[in-house]
Formats: C-alpha cells, sequence, structure tokens
C-alpha cells in the first residue's frame, strides 16, 4: 500500500481577519482622504493652515464614522498628521512660520484646557462610585423601593439614570453599572431578556442615559467641550445650576415623551413580581450595611453637588476648581476611598486624550478662520441669516440631528460641529447673548443619539444584550427625536427667551 505522502511543512501563515482588513482600509482612506485635500488648490479666503484644518477635520470624520481605529488612537494619529501638515504653515496671514515643535505645541493647547481637567476629576470620582460598589447600592436601592409594575420599572430606569448623571460622565459608565441589574430584574421574572419588559427597560436606559446627558452639565464630555468653545469665542460661560435650569423644562419633557412611548409602542408585560421584589432586596442585602468608604463618597459626593448647584450664587469657585477639590480628598490616606494605583486602572485614558485631541482641532479650526470659511460655504449658503431666530434653530438642530446618524461619539460630533456652529452664530445680525443661546441649544441637540444603536456608546452597551432589535429602537428613538426636536422649537419661542437664553 502506497504512504500517505507526509504534508509539506514550512512557515504557518495566517490570512488577516476581514474585520481587520476593513479596518486598514478605512484608515487608508482616511490618510488618502487628508493628503487629497492639502494637494488640493487653496479656495480663496482660506490660509493654507486652515485648508489643513480642513483636512484633519476630514481626516478625524473617516476615523470616527469607520470606528477602524480606537478613540485614543484617533488623537494620536490626528496629532501626528496635523504636526506633518501645519510645518511651514502659519496660524494666521503673517504669523509666525511653524517647525515641528511649534505645529506640536499647537495641536497639544488642548491638554492645558481646563474642561479636560474638569472631564478627568469627573472621571475619577466615576471610578469612586465603581470602586466603592455605591453605583450598584443606588440603583438596587431605587429598583426595589420602587414597585412591580411596568410603568414603576420604567419609572425606576428612568430614575436611577438621573441620580447617576448627577455624579458620573460617562455614559458609558452608567449604563454599565445598570445593565446587569435591568437583566437580574427580567431573570428573577422569568422572562427572556428580549422579552416585552426586557426589550423596554434597555431601551428606556439608553435613551434615558442621552436626555440626562442633555440636563445636566457634568452629566456628558460633549456638553464641557461645546462649553469650553463657547467660553473662547464669546467670553461668557454658564454655571452648573444654569446649565441645570435651562435644560429642566426639557429633561422633564423629554421624560414623559420617552415614559409613555415605551409603555405604549413596546407594552411591557410584567408577571407576579413577587419573586423579583425578593431577588432585589436579596441582592441589595448581599452588599451589607452601607460601608464608611461609601459614607465618605456620599459625603463629598453631596458636598460636590452642592458646590456645583450654588456656582457663583454662594460662591466664586467654577466646577472644575470644586470637582478638583473633591477628588482630592477621595485620594487622601484615611479620608479618601481610593488609591491613586487603584484609580489608574479604571480611568479610561483614551477618553481623556480624545477629549484634549478634540479640543486642539477645534482650536485649530477657529484660529485658522477654517470654521468661519467652513460655516460660511455650507451654513451660510442656506440662507439662513435672513430668517428669524426660532428658524436658524430649526434649520441648525435638524442639520445636527441628520448628521448625528453618522456618528458613533457624541464628543466627537461636538469637536466638530460646535466650532462650525460659533463662526456661523457670529456672522448673524443678533446680539452676542442670542448667539450664545443658539449656539448652547445645539449643544443640547449634539447628544441626540436616540434613533440607531450606533448612534452613541450606551446604545451599544444596551443593543449587545440582545433585548431589542435595531428597528424596535428606531421606532422608539425616531419619535423621540421628533418629540425633541418639537420640544426645543417650542421652548425656543417662549420660555427660553423669557429665561434671557436667547
Amino acid at each position: 500500500m502506497a504512504s500517505t505522502p507526509a504534508p509539506e511543512t514550512g512557515p504557518i501563515t495566517s490570512k488577516p481577519e476581514p474585520e481587520s482588513t476593513k479596518k486598514l482600509t478605512y484608515l487608508l482612506i482616511a490618510l488618502a482622504a487628508y493628503a487629497i485635500v492639502l494637494a488640493l488648490p487653496q479656495p480663496a479666503g482660506l490660509t493654507s493652515s486652515g485648508q489643513v484644518a480642513l483636512g484633519l477635520l476630514v481626516l478625524v470624520v473617516i476615523l470616527w464614522i469607520s470606528e477602524c481605529v480606537s478613540p485614543a488612537n484617533s488623537a494620536v494619529i490626528l496629532t501626528g498628521a496635523a504636526v506633518l501638515g501645519l510645518m511651514g504653515t502659519t496660524i494666521t496671514e503673517g504669523g509666525k512660520v511653524l517647525t515641528s515643535s511649534t505645529a506640536l505645541g499647537t495641536m497639544l493647547t488642548g491638554f492645558s484646557s481646563t474642561a479636560v481637567l474638569l472631564v478627568a476629576a469627573a472621571l475619577f470620582l466615576a471610578v469612586a462610585l465603581k470602586h466603592t460598589g455605591l453605583d450598584k447600592r443606588i440603583a438596587l436601592l431605587v429598583m426595589s423601593r420602587i414597585g412591580v409594575s411596568p410603568a414603576r420599572l420604567i419609572l425606576g430606569a428612568m430614575i436611577v439614570g438621573f441620580v447617576l448623571a448627577l455624579f458620573i460622565p460617562s455614559a458609558t459608565a452608567r449604563v454599565g453599572a445598570v445593565i446587569p441589574i435591568m437583566i437580574g430584574i427580567t431573570a428573577a421574572l422569568g422572562l427572556a431578556a428580549n422579552s416585552s419588559l426586557g426589550t423596554a427597560l434597555m431601551i428606556v436606559t439608553a435613551c434615558a442615559c442621552s436626555i440626562f446627558n442633555i440636563g445636566i452639565k457634568t452629566g456628558a464630555a460633549q456638553n464641557i467641550i461645546s462649553l469650553n468653545f463657547m467660553q473662547q469665542a464669546f467670553g461668557q460661560t454658564i454655571t452648573w445650576s444654569q446649565w441645570f435650569i435651562t435644560a429642566l423644562p426639557f429633561t422633564i419633557g423629554m421624560c414623559v415623551v420617552l415614559f409613555f412611548t415605551a409603555l405604549w409602542l413596546l407594552k411591557p408585560k410584567v408577571p407576579s413580581g413577587e419573586d423579583m421584589a425578593s431577588q432585589l432586596r436579596h441582592q441589595l442585602a448581599e452588599l451589607g450595611p452601607v460601608t464608611a468608604a461609601e459614607k465618605r463618597l456620599i459625603a463629598v459626593a453631596a458636598l460636590l453637588l452642592v458646590m456645583w448647584s450654588s456656582e457663583g450664587v454662594l460662591h466664586t469657585f467654577d466646577t472644575t476648581t470644586t470637582t478638583q477639590i473633591g477628588i482630592a480628598i477621595l485620594l487622601m490616606p484615611k479620608i479618601g476611598v481610593m488609591h491613586w494605583s487603584q484609580a489608574e486602572k479604571l480611568v479610561p485614558w483614551g477618553t481623556i486624550v480624545l477629549f484634549a485631541a478634540s479640543i486642539s482641532l477645534g482650536n485649530l479650526l477657529s484660529n485658522t478662520g477654517a470654521a468661519a470659511w467652513l460655516a460660511d460655504q455650507t451654513l451660510g449658503k442656506m440662507g439662513l441669516a435672513a430668517l428669524p431666530v426660532i428658524m436658524v434653530i430649526a434649520s441648525l438642530s435638524l442639520f445636527s440631528i441628520i448628521l448625528h446618524l453618522g456618528f458613533a461619539s457624541a464628543t466627537g460630533l461636538a469637536s466638530t460641529l460646535i466650532p462650525i456652529m460659533i463662526a456661523f452664530t457670529q456672522t448673524l445680525p443678533v446680539s452676542p447673548e442670542t448667539a450664545f443661546g443658539i449656539v448652547m441649544i445645539q449643544s443640547f441637540v449634539v447628544s441626540f443619539g436616540f434613533i440607531l444603536p450606533t448612534n452613541a456608546p450606551q446604545n451599544m452597551l444596551c443593543y449587545g444584550t440582545n433585548a431589542f432589535t435595531v428597528d424596535q429602537f428606531a421606532k422608539v428613538g425616531i419619535i423621540v427625536t421628533l418629540a425633541g426636536l418639537g420640544l426645543i422649537l417650542l421652548l425656543s419661542a417662549t420660555l427660553w427667551p423669557a429665561m434671557g437664553v436667547l
């Protein structure tokens, strides 16, 4: 019998995974698009550095939309591409020619922003809540007390989202803490994750997170990045309490819309809730009594909330300063609740790097005149300057909502869109105060991530539980988005002008 030939030996090679090939393709497309923008003839009214800034904008938009690299990697690529592009140009006409060192310094300006410090400090606060388990205790306490019925459970999910949003600036962190509890509630009732109740709880958790991102100044990084650009452009800012009061009627209205939309459209059903209530009480009991560390954290969190809400009334400390003091207390021996070595492992440093790089890009777009040029070539051609303020707000809001369909990060959308909005509003025949108000309203709309699961990280986390389909999420999201746009216009025509916002 002939022997079977032995297989040939040699180096084992593996084919690249299709997903990796796809990501590499998008990265090459992004870099090629950047090179093409730089190679185009310089448009009239745009400086050479402004053309580089627009090329960088095209580069990062492709990176963010395709998600071919991580957020932190996109920041590194952005900085490197900027240095190569800016060398030999000037930021303003007649300015000093940039070398590699000064170009790098230009792209590092965002890292010295107090807005970055605030986001970093707030993320440390989120880590403290997770480290002590206080976030889980809050969620279990609320859900165990709220009662068992579809309406009560949906309300409980929204209350948990609001309480956590007061102290955790990361939508991902907030939803990540809540999802296991919502899954546990569904399982305790003997229901599948994709049951009508599981679907409703997950969709409400994601959408409520976006609503409270809008309602609370420190609830989302995009709020901070928008305010940073606004403060630089208009020379004014807004306190934590002013933001909260301004957004409050919108937040309440959106919560009411989400509550009834979920009940009407998803029709969640709940069997006997004794098992679920018992399990929640059991999970809460397993946490044991409130620990000393949790008590200290509660005291610091309450102090921060008082300081934030009384800024400009009882004291002159801004939000960044008070948050930094709070984090310093939480890191102190004996007094605090964690050590640096414990906290640094849990802080999403990539988010901070992306945030700083986004501010640098926004500053570059503004300082080179690229934002103003782009605003004139896009929004300026729409004839909005001749329209009433309410119609300007309607047009800009619709523009932002449509653009958001392609973005997975509200932070990326804010860093892209807000500088352009600022440049455009400064050309309108309105007062600086009204222009500031228009941009602030647009900073609310930036968080409209309601339609697709890919529109926000918290949506994707909930979608990953397989509790709902894209169609189910979109049906709720479209109604909530249309209601949100209607509320924006209603408040812009009535309450907000009376409050001095417009």
